[in-house]
């Protein structure tokens, strides 16, 4: 159990599925780290419930106050990062969008490679793969992407915004330190601070995209319509804050 992956969660009582966490916990050496973003509703209650069937395998994190994603992420990896026990840490959106079964292949495929320290699920439509999405979200991120490709990472970088990635811990030390200045599209600051500390090159050698054989939209998204009018804002944020 050297892997750890950080649900976030914020009143998900009605949406998360129990079921598939506790089937997939029973039969696998893998720990998770659920983390209560001040939820409103029994979010919390019923996590601990799920820490009570594995207390060996979940532990929870609760906040009072609502932060948002970024920041619940951020605070659970600067707990997991400081343990000795544990090498790589992940984080999955709490509706399994992307199912867990991805684990073992995102895992598999960063174990079995040394020169990737991070990998990260793309939501890639080919033959063999299984991607449901509306689609104005699916052209609304491709014109997202193109322009986080080519404005700010100035990277071939297909997605940044699934919300499936495992990473090395020793490679990551300093990079969740500082609150994030974005919150829905923090994935990209996290891809600037690595460029900024170890320059583009690294992220050409050493950051893998994985076509997701499965991933479904599911209802209830805490991103709203109104949230991607925000996103130019953040863009020029990010373009004024990481100047690589």
């Amino acid at each position: 159990m050297n892997t750890c992956i950080i649900i976030p969660c914020y009143n998900e009582f009605d949406r998360l599925p129990v079921s598939e966490f506790l089937s997939y916990i029973s039969i696998n050496e893998i720990f998770f780290c659920f983390v209560n973003d001040g939820s409103s509703d029994d979010t919390l209650a019923l996590l601990n419930s799920i820490q009570t069937k594995f207390p060996e395998k979940v532990t929870v994190i609760s906040s009072e106050m609502n932060a948002g994603k970024a920041e619940t992420i951020r605070i659970a990896v600067l707990q997991l990062i400081i343990n000795p026990d544990i090498s790589f840490i992940g984080f999955f959106d709490a509706d399994l969008a992307t199912p867990l079964s991805e684990i073992s292949f995102l895992l598999r495929k960063i174990k079995n490679n040394d020169s990737i320290d991070l990998i990260m699920g793309s939501r890639i439509k080919r033959l063999g793969g299984v991607i449901k999405r509306k689609y104005s979200r699916f052209l609304f991120g491709r014109i997202f992407a193109t322009i986080v490709s080519e404005y700010l990472l100035k990277l071939p970088i297909y997605d940044t915004q699934c919300g499936a990635k495992i990473f090395r811990k020793n490679v990551f030390i300093n990079i969740f330190d500082e609150p994030f200045i974005t919150n829905w599209i923090f994935d990209v600051e996290i891809l600037l601070r690595l460029k900024e500390k170890y320059c583009s090159k690294f992220l050409e050698k050493n950051v893998y995209e994985f076509p997701l054989n499965y991933w479904e939209e599911k209802g209830g998204s805490k991103i709203k319509f109104i949230d991607f009018f925000k996103v130019p804002k953040d863009i020029i944020n990010l373009k004024i804050k990481y100047k690589n």
